[in-house]
């Protein structure tokens, strides 16, 4: 499936900034599913100052700094992408879980490398009792990984309730997880949480996910959503696989992954300083449209 994908962000102030230098990451990860066939970042006012780098995930990360008075900001990534669909697995036939975690005890393993940095807590998710208990419903002894990983993919979709004004993005795990509500970036800390609890590597995926209007409805333009989901490591053979639990599925065609992380604070899509300014608005448009 072809996309273009265009993410739109502007800030708007009530006095005059001086200066602000911003940290972005927008540019869309290539993987085994996904070709970035063509990228753009265009921000305005135009910067002085601009530079980009991968950071330690590999992630694409873009910096720019705006030297002169500006009252709005306007950030546009345009994205055209290529995404496979997800392989078809046979969740039963996964191996069990603990054989994964017990395997994964041996620290001069080489997977262990691969995977230790997921498996520690992170500045926005700690392992707890709590979470371990939750997890232990779905994480029966030897059940399939992926067979226990989508139970409790479910189960948060089913006992979690979504409401984007129960938290805000400073919202700890841990209280979400108390009110059992939140947003998909919620949901995602919760069951990152679980899987580390129980000694599983888990990692945070922020991206974009196309949304299909009602049969009788138009396509909105800019109506898509910036997003967040989950990947759980399923061993070395399967290697890693993406779960969204905002939406009970496994991920394919509809969702285009931009960068990873251990939480939010590793990939969220732009942080920034900035000298100036009074109050501040901000208004964000995504657009995900399919290509032929």
């Amino acid at each position: 499936m072809r996309y273009k994908v265009t993410h739109t962000t502007k800030y708007g102030y009530s006095e005059p900034v001086g200066v602000c230098h911003n940290r972005v990451i927008l540019t869309p990860q290539a993987g085994p599913r996904l070709r970035v066939l063509s990228h753009r970042i265009v921000v305005r006012p135009t910067p002085q100052i601009t530079s980009r780098r991968n950071d330690f995930f590999g992630n694409s990360v873009q910096t720019f700094s705006i030297e002169e008075n500006h009252r709005q900001i306007t950030i546009t990534s345009t994205s055209r992408v290529e995404v496979d669909p997800a392989p078809t697995l046979e969740a039963a036939g996964t191996l069990p879980w603990n054989q994964i975690v017990k395997s994964l005890a041996d620290r001069t393993d080489p997977l262990w490398l691969e995977t230790c940095i997921y498996q520690f807590d992170s500045p926005r998710i700690s392992r707890e009792a709590s979470f371990v208990d939750y997890a232990n419903v779905s994480f029966t002894p030897n059940r399939p990984v992926l067979e226990a990983a989508m139970h409790l993919t479910s189960r948060i979709k089913k006992e979690f309730t979504y409401d984007t004004k129960a938290t805000t993005v400073n919202t700890s795990t841990d209280s979400a997880f108390a009110i059992k509500r939140g947003v998909c970036q919620d949901f995602a800390h919760v069951e990152i949480a679980c899987l580390r609890s129980i000694g599983l590597p888990a990692r945070y995926v922020s991206g974009y996910l196309r949304t299909t209007p009602p049969p009788d409805k138009p396509r909105l333009v800019g109506a898509d959503e910036s997003h967040a989901w989950v990947a759980v490591y399923c061993g070395p053979e399967i290697g890693w696989i993406d779960l969204d639990p905002t939406n009970d599925c496994l991920c394919s065609t509809d969702h285009v992954p931009v960068a990873i992380g251990r939480d939010y604070s590793d990939v969220a899509p732009i942080k920034g300083v900035f000298l100036g300014g009074g109050a501040h608005t901000l208004s964000v448009s995504v657009d995900v449209a399919p290509e032929e």
